[in-house]
């Protein structure tokens, strides 16, 4: 996929640059665009459970973020190491950067040392395709150097640091991804008993994010290849979707990250258990069986992000919704607004 052919104008300020709270919004204050096949209409993420019936089922992704930005200091000279995914007990994908809104590259030579708080790093070889990532070899113990260190992956338009908690969902159980699963934000405990209070099922799976700075900054025109990313979708959670589907209810999934790991766990004609590494791109011309609607945010020119939704509601609905948020001044990125999108019956 090439990255022009997902190109839309939108004005700078359209970023959010802080947390909905500190605009004076409950996080279930943001705005909500829900756009069906008939167009677009405007409300509050308060009001999503309005928008569901008895017998739907949102899936949600339980990870929690980790402090996953990292002081660090090499042979080049001091800069940030974001951590992205762990595939062995010593062996990390990491982006070093130059600072919040420097992306790099950062000079760096194979088995020489990196030093990041009490952890120490050696570059392995970058990821191929993506020569920002690199596969570093650890030493030491990684998780107390976030935790003692770290703080949460922020990137140029966020203009000031925010703690941990701002980059959790009320569903954040399992510690594991180092860029929030977003799309679960503005959910609140209100919100979750209107929910239950209505008869929608909430269920849930694990998808550990990695970092996503790669797709949204000047590059060449291809969109980076997808890494692979762990996640693991449970029987009762599969049990719950394929219920629904045969009962005539629909399923919604929330954010981009839960509607890639129910379409890796799709056998072709319904959603198994299934845990491990996930690869899945999905763009135009790939159907997505395995859920009728997508909660997700507002997504960058020029992404896989938005590619997936390409695939999922199709081109011409995506860019004319795309349109009327920019008309109705929707904010972009993870502390900005809503955006419920509801399928083609055929894709």
């Amino acid at each position: 996929m090439m990255r022009s052919e997902f190109e839309f104008d939108r004005p700078r300020e359209l970023e959010a640059t802080a947390p909905p709270e500190t605009r004076g919004l409950g996080r279930d204050g943001v705005r909500l665009m829900v756009t069906d096949p008939h167009g677009s209409t405007h409300h509050v993420f308060r009001d999503l459970p309005s928008l569901l019936a008895r017998g739907d089922v949102l899936v949600v992704n339980e990870s929690a973020t980790l402090p996953a930005s990292l002081p660090a200091r090499g042979p080049s000279g001091n800069f940030l190491l974001n951590v992205s995914t762990r595939y062995a007990a010593a062996v990390w994908l990491a982006e070093p950067r130059w600072g919040v809104g420097a992306p790099g590259p950062v000079p760096l030579e194979p088995g020489t040392a990196v030093v990041a708080g009490t952890a120490r790093f050696f570059p392995i070889e970058p990821y191929p395709g993506i020569p920002r990532l690199w596969f570093f070899r650890s030493e030491g113990d990684v998780g107390r150097a976030m935790s003692d260190h770290g703080r949460p992956i922020r990137y140029g338009y966020v203009a000031h640091p925010y703690g941990l908690d701002a980059y959790q969902t009320i569903f954040s159980r399992v510690p594991g991804s180092a860029e929030m699963p977003s799309a679960g934000r503005p959910f609140t405990r209100s919100v979750l008993r209107r929910l239950e209070g209505r008869g929608v099922e909430i269920c849930r799976v694990v998808l550990h994010t990695g970092v996503s700075s790669l797709e949204s900054e000047p590059g060449g025109d291809s969109i980076p290849p997808v890494y692979p990313e762990p996640f693991e979708v449970s029987t009762s959670t599969s049990d719950a979707v394929n219920r629904a589907r045969s009962d005539g209810h629909r399923v919604v999934a929330v954010g981009t990250t839960v509607l890639r790991a129910l379409e890796t766990a799709w056998d072709g004609g319904r959603v198994v258990p299934r845990r491990g590494f996930t690869q899945l791109t999905i763009g135009p011309g790939r159907p997505t069986p395995s859920v009728d609607g997508l909660v997700t945010g507002f997504h960058d020119p020029r992404t896989s992000h938005l590619a997936l939704l390409f695939g999922f509601a199709g081109e011409d609905r995506v860019r004319s919704a795309y349109a009327e948020a920019v008309r109705a001044r929707y904010l972009w990125h993870e502390f900005g607004d809503s955006h419920l999108v509801w399928r083609d019956a055929g894709n």
